[in-house]
């Protein structure tokens, strides 16, 4: 259905003002999907029309719809002007810039402000931690390495996890990677005091780089560490360093190029990764596919993904809150701008669902590695700490799914490492190795799920990984017996309406024929 918006001067246009706020969000999705087409299309003047109809509605400090769609106004104005009057562009988003920068201390503090106002990041830190621990028992040296060290909370709450470990806390070294210093230097001081006081033998390595330029011999891994890998929200930065072109290329580089798979640089990163034998890797990736090669595409996955993000936010902290300005600008306003208004190189926010990371990983070698009962129950305990209903953590496949309401935000998963056995030791060992453990197996006939395993790969650190394997079978017994119910619950449509289910339901088409306009 096209919707044909009247102008501004049109005298239809102050009973738009007059519209209740679920009757005017219904309104606002389906101005901004057929914006989106045309935008997309190159109509400058029916996208035009729709834009100018579309900021009588919007505002940044309105309601949850209303937040939403101002920033996915401005950018898709941003795309119009940019492809078509991209002079025009360049001077006006100078200016804007030099005004206001979005620089790498703001935009870390917008994300302190997330993990503060929202509990995505601080279950993904409790969750990432307690595998890390289980990965790593008896071990007395442990390197980690820190994908993202531009804040210390996740590792000062290992360093206390590690700390009060029966046997005793081992002599760990963490390496920080960002690429900004001095947000570096702040989470060295801050870890570095920690272990003081808790009296661990520490060290920190900060590696100042962006993902994309990182040298993997930069990490300082030693032979006889026993090393962790934690990664939260930083692998999908890789994928746009595929489109980058530099400007000097002879001819046959060129060609090689163009016969690369457009995964080639993020699944040699996930190689040399495999390639330092981590015991265990713990990757947190938002749970959305914006990387998907048309705007219309991106444009519905970003609308129904933020909108819960955004509703998530009205649902639970005032509108008038500073805290939740700077997230709803410095952070989500600045990822959809990226989403929507730019291509090639400079669309850094290239998010994708686990499904395609989950095949990237294994392609690289690594096995997953199924997350524990007792890291289910942490972050479960963590979510009745927050005064909402809304937010929910679900076990899908040996990962964790953090959501609001029924729409998956995030994604927690582990990894690790697996090695190749020679012909002749697999022909004398799986097949043994099988059958003895079908006599040891303690929960043999109780309905466990059965589990997908590739028999020519072997584990390449047997003893943590034993461990983590039986955590493992304990609760997909456990979950199935004791959880029947819980699953059926969550499987039903939750009552309520919110802004994300509505966002949903149109971009699916469910509501097509329920906005009428006259």
């Amino acid at each position: 259905m096209s919707l044909s918006p009247p102008s501004s001067t049109s005298p239809y246009a102050p009973w738009l003002r007059e519209l209740k706020s679920d009757e005017r969000g219904l309104y606002l999705i389906h101005l901004l999907l057929n914006c989106a087409t045309h935008v997309s299309s190159g109509n400058l003047d029916q996208a035009n029309a729709f834009l100018d109809h579309i900021s009588l509605l919007s505002s940044p400090d309105g309601d949850a719809m209303q937040r939403i769609a101002s920033y996915f106004t401005e950018s898709l104005a941003r795309r119009l002007l940019l492809r078509s009057f991209p002079g025009l562009y360049r001077a006006l988003n100078a200016s804007s810039s030099s005004s206001s920068p979005i620089t790498s201390t703001t935009s870390f503090s917008a994300r302190r402000h997330f993990l503060d106002l929202c509990p995505f990041l601080r279950l993904a830190f409790v969750v990432s931690n307690q595998s890390i621990i289980e990965a790593m028992e008896g071990e007395k040296v442990i390197h980690v390495v820190d994908l993202d060290a531009s804040d210390p909370t996740q590792m000062l709450d290992l360093l206390r996890l590690l700390a009060s470990r029966p046997e005793g806390p081992p002599h760990l070294r963490i390496t920080g990677v960002h690429d900004n210093k001095q947000l570096l230097t702040h989470t060295a001081m801050c870890l570095t005091k920690e272990a003081e006081r808790l009296d661990i033998p520490f060290q920190f390595n900060p590696v100042v780089c962006r993902l994309d330029c990182l040298n993997i011999e930069d990490l300082g891994v030693k032979t006889g560490e026993a090393l962790a890998i934690n990664c939260v929200l930083q692998l999908h930065r890789l994928l746009h360093s595929d489109q980058d072109k530099p400007s000097a290329r002879n001819v046959l580089v060129e060609m090689l190029e163009k016969e690369r798979s457009p995964e080639s640089t993020t699944e040699s990163f996930l190689a040399a990764l495999w390639g330092l034998s981590p015991k265990v890797m713990v990757v947190t990736e938002q749970e959305s596919n914006h990387n998907g090669p048309t705007l219309n595409e991106r444009f519905i996955e970003a609308l129904n993904f933020y909108a819960a993000l955004f509703d998530c936010l009205e649902s639970t902290v005032p509108r008038q809150s500073a805290e939740r300005g700077r997230v709803e600008r410095m952070l989500f306003g600045e990822e959809i701008k990226n989403i929507i208004s730019c291509e090639g190189a400079e669309r850094r926010e290239r998010h994708e669902k686990l499904e395609r990371w989950a095949r990237r990983i294994e392609t690289a070698g690594f096995a997953k590695l199924p997350l524990s009962y007792y890291a289910l129950l942490q972050g479960r305990r963590l979510l009745q700490g927050f005064a909402c209903d809304g937010y929910k953590v679900k076990e899908e496949n040996g990962c964790f799914l953090i959501c609001w309401q029924d729409r998956s935000l995030f994604t927690i998963s582990a990894w690790r490492c697996r090695r190749l056995l020679s012909s002749s030791r697999m022909a004398t060992e799986t097949k043994p190795a099988a059958a003895e453990g079908a006599k040891i197996d303690p929960f043999e006939g109780k309905d466990e799920p059965e589990i997908d395993q590739d028999e020519i790969w072997d584990d390449a650190s047997d003893d943590g990984l034993n461990r983590a394997s039986g955590l493992s079978r304990e609760w997909q017994w456990r979950h199935n017996q004791f959880h029947t119910r819980e699953r059926k619950l969550l499987r039903k449509r939750d009552s309520m309406l919110g802004l994300s289910n509505l966002c949903t339901l149109v971009t699916s088409g469910a509501l097509l024929g329920a906005l009428q306009v006259h």
